[in-house]
């Protein structure tokens, strides 16, 4: 039992964190390709059939925006977890800003509502008016 200890407290003592890249992408970079990834991957599971169909690749697409490729991606990706609580922060700002566009959306969603609401009431007096049909001519004479 003590072997096996030993060894483990061993194994553990030799763990290489990746070296900073040459060409790492910075963090705030990062959250903005995972704060994409997260809205594409979205997007995929609303409607993979028509991603599929299309021929869109949602990887090439954040790798041409940002001018990464994945190489440069995933080494940064390896660089940035081999610190937890920095990992942590990086993805406590890309749920915020995912909060943030959710609440946008809401906000838009909401004056679309009232608008399309307003727009019901100003067709419901349309109708109306097209009901009450005006009078041709007055029966009594004209005054003088």
């Amino acid at each position: 039992m003590a072997l096996l200890v030993l060894l483990m407290s061993l194994a553990c003592q030799d763990v290489k964190r990746p070296e900073r890249p040459d060409d790492l992408i910075s963090e705030e970079k990062m959250v903005d390709i995972f704060v994409d990834a997260y809205l594409m991957n979205a997007a995929r599971s609303i409607s993979v059939q028509t991603i599929n169909e299309s021929g869109i690749k949602l990887d090439s697409i954040l790798y041409k925006k940002y001018a990464i490729d994945s190489l440069q991606f995933v080494k940064s990706n390896a660089y940035y977890t081999a610190n937890l609580n920095g990992y942590i922060d990086l993805f406590t700002k890309v749920e915020s800003r995912l909060q943030d566009i959710k609440e946008e959306k809401d906000s838009l969603q909401k004056v679309f509502q009232k608008e399309e609401g307003f727009q019901q009431k100003i067709d419901s007096v349309k109708q109306e008016q097209t009901l009450v049909q005006p009078v041709a001519s007055d029966s009594l004479p004209p005054e003088e």
